[in-house]
């Protein structure tokens, strides 16, 4: 393993320098919550719900174990969304207590914080697989075509196309996700792969909203994972197919004084442009919140 230091680094006092004693302070260790809903996301299926800003949510495995793919966007501007690849960069290929998802540009702030993880001791197996990914993206009906000359419908990709629609958003807003749950790693070949979840019923991955949030989740078609989906041994999973709950916390307002949500990068966005200073800035705030 490679002991080069990572390109993007925090400095103290940064936005990258996590504050751990006021998202320890969220935990359910540490502070009685209030619950404000639940969600079962079907198995097979996806859902969508909103979250405020200043709330925590738990996605939890209910049954057995199941991986789902999870998407985000700003409520108030889904132009404004998850950026699964700046936030491999920013935090790690895989996440954890205390990594961020950050947002697409021209935005890039943070959307979630992890303060929660009941995996978070599971580290690298002997295979070098590691849980909740951000190197894979979600299973789609195109590639499936591709590998295998047929058309199926239930994927991550169209689960989280029609748990969208509500909110007035489209095949075009569905976006490299987070793999919850989910085990993978890179062979020898430097090859992604994947394998069994090791998560079961009570655990889960628990989250802060930044920001107001939209938030969608498929219950992968594939289940744990177990099961080959494409290949000579490929057959259908079904039977390791499970739902996933979703909770929504309020948590003492006196443990959020001094904290506001995150504002955009403070770039001008000229991009080089000469004349008048671009006015991107205040059309940016006006956009975001």
């Amino acid at each position: 393993m490679s002991k080069m230091p990572a390109a993007y680094q925090a400095t103290r006092g940064s936005i990258l320098d996590v504050d751990r004693a006021f998202y320890d302070s969220l935990t359910v260790a540490q502070t009685e919550r209030r619950l404000v809903t639940t969600h079962t996301v079907p198995m097979r299926d996806g859902l969508a719900w909103e979250v405020p800003a200043g709330h925590v949510f738990r996605i939890k495995i209910i049954e057995g174990a199941q991986v789902g793919d999870f998407n985000l966007w700003s409520l108030h501007n889904p132009r404004e969304r998850l950026w699964a690849s700046r936030t491999r960069q920013l935090q790690s290929a895989h996440v954890s207590t205390y990594d961020r998802l950050w947002s697409s540009l021209p935005y890039l702030r943070p959307m979630v914080t992890i303060i929660d993880d009941s995996l978070a001791d599971y580290g690298v197996d002997d295979d070098g697989g590691r849980v909740h990914d951000l190197l894979g993206t979600r299973c789609d009906p195109y590639v499936n075509t591709l590998l295998t000359g047929e058309d199926f419908d239930f994927h991550c990709h169209s689960n989280l196309v029609r748990a969208i629609e509500p909110w007035g958003l489209t095949e075009f807003d569905v976006h490299d996700v987070l793999n919850i749950f989910q085990c993978t790693g890179l062979n020898e070949d430097d090859q992604y792969f994947m394998k069994a979840c090791p998560a079961r019923k009570g655990d889960y991955l628990e989250f802060f909203a930044e920001i107001d949030l939209l938030c969608a989740l498929s219950c992968c078609p594939g289940g744990d994972l177990s099961v080959d989906l494409w290949g000579p041994n490929a057959r259908d999973p079904l039977e390791t197919c499970h739902p996933l709950g979703v909770e929504v916390y309020a948590v003492d307002d006196d443990l959020l004084s001094g904290w506001t949500s995150p504002q955009p990068a403070p770039y001008r966005g000229r991009h080089g442009r000469r004349g008048p200073e671009s006015d991107w800035s205040a059309i940016k705030r006006q956009r975001c919140c």
